[in-house]
């Protein structure tokens, strides 16, 4: 079965992505669509506005046909690693195409970007090293590294889903048979965007309409289905984490923030002083941030340290690769019947107690997640994979 794969987040699902599923299966010919989606936390920090359940649930409503979760090491990560989990997954799947959204307004060979830079990761690491530490943060120092060896191209790494094409098709290349990318424009909603367009707004305009009890004034560009599961079910957002968030950075140590994934360059000192003054998430944010350290960096260093990352659990992940399915309809059941033999990382089904050990840090994120509302269920144990006829 000739199957295309989509990396996502689904944060809330609307429109837009129904419309990404829809024409991932016609651009590739695609007779199954798997869809890559981050659990319960994700790709900028933060934590899903609704259950990574609900989210697969409504993806197979509206034109997926297999939903594979992003484990936490890959989901909440900078774009290169974000992409690096998802495309290991879909290669492992045997997947023959991958669609993506992309913001850019230019015209882009991204295979030939992907090709580019295997062929040339030398020089750009060198490049890279000469910049490094100049005040720029990361997406400006990458956009100054390319515009040196690879002019003409138009790159810009400050617009998120161009940066993540570039990710994926950097990462498809170092595969001895490379997906076949589609690249599908992001038409009127930006990523930013916190307008309505008719029957489409960005995943940001929707969370803001939500938690400022306008729902009733979006459900033009949400599935119904997703209207109805905003309005009865728990949404979270970093408020709701931020008590426990405020408690781990000011009962901690320094030398305890310090063992945290990522903290480097004694942020930790200003992470902890932000925290003493601040009453909200969002204060604290606004504390912290410097033009060093985007808010978004920002806000994943603020997950590992909700949730007591560590360098070793992360590593620990990666190495128990593996393949948790969430959902599939009757198509990709058919899927992974016929592929079952063949994947290249062991297929999960259902969390049972001798797989605590390897998905030891997505069961721990999973029950910090439910400390967002008591009335999320069960993320974990005795979950099995929805069902879609």
């Amino acid at each position: 079965m000739k199957s295309c794969g989509i990396i996502v987040e689904y944060n809330p699902f609307h429109n837009g992505h129904q419309y990404h599923a829809k024409m991932a299966r016609e651009m590739s010919g695609a007779e199954v669509v798997i869809a890559v989606m981050s659990g319960n936390f994700l790709q900028r920090g933060e934590p899903a506005i609704i259950d990574k359940w609900t989210r697969a649930k409504e993806a197979l409503n509206h034109g997926v046909d297999l939903v594979i979760e992003l484990p936490f090491a890959y989901a909440v990560q900078s774009a290169d690693y974000f992409a690096a989990g998802g495309v290991k997954l879909l290669h492992a799947l045997h997947c023959e195409a991958l669609c993506f959204g992309t913001d850019n307004q230019s015209e882009m060979d991204y295979e030939q970007f992907g090709h580019f830079v295997k062929k040339h990761q030398i020089e750009i690491n060198q490049q890279y090293q000469i910049i490094k530490n100049n005040g720029m943060s990361y997406p400006q120092q990458m956009t100054e590294v390319f515009r040196a060896l690879y002019p003409n191209s138009g790159l810009d790494f400050s617009s998120p889903n161009h940066i993540l094409g570039l990710s994926y098709a950097k990462e498809n290349a170092n595969y001895e048979k490379p997906m076949k990318l589609y690249p599908l424009k992001r038409e009127q909603a930006g990523y930013h965007d916190t307008n309505i367009y008719q029957n489409f707004a960005s995943a940001t305009a929707i969370r803001k309409a939500v938690f400022s009890d306008e729902l009733a004034q979006i459900k033009q560009v949400l599935p119904e289905e997703v209207a109805i599961d905003l309005a009865n079910s728990p949404t979270v957002s970093w408020e709701d984490y931020w008590p426990l968030l405020k408690y781990k950075l000011i009962s901690s140590s320094i030398a305890e923030l310090q063992e945290i994934y990522q903290m480097k360059e004694g942020i930790e000192y200003r992470l902890q002083e932000a925290a003493k003054v601040s009453d909200s998430f969002r204060t604290f944010m606004e504390q912290a941030k410097t033009k060093r350290y985007t808010w978004t960096r920002l806000q994943r260093l603020a997950t590992y340290i909700l949730t007591n990352v560590k360098q070793q659990e992360i590593a620990n992940s990666w190495k128990h690769s593996h393949l948790q399915v969430l959902g599939f309809t009757e198509q990709g059941q058919r899927f992974l019947r016929e592929e079952k033999k063949n994947l290249a990382l062991p297929l999960i089904t259902k969390v049972s107690k001798n797989l605590k050990s390897q998905l030891a840090l997505d069961i721990k994120s999973n029950q910090i997640y439910l400390l967002g509302d008591e009335r999320i269920l069960e993320q974990s144990f005795g979950r099995f994979p929805i069902r879609i006829s």
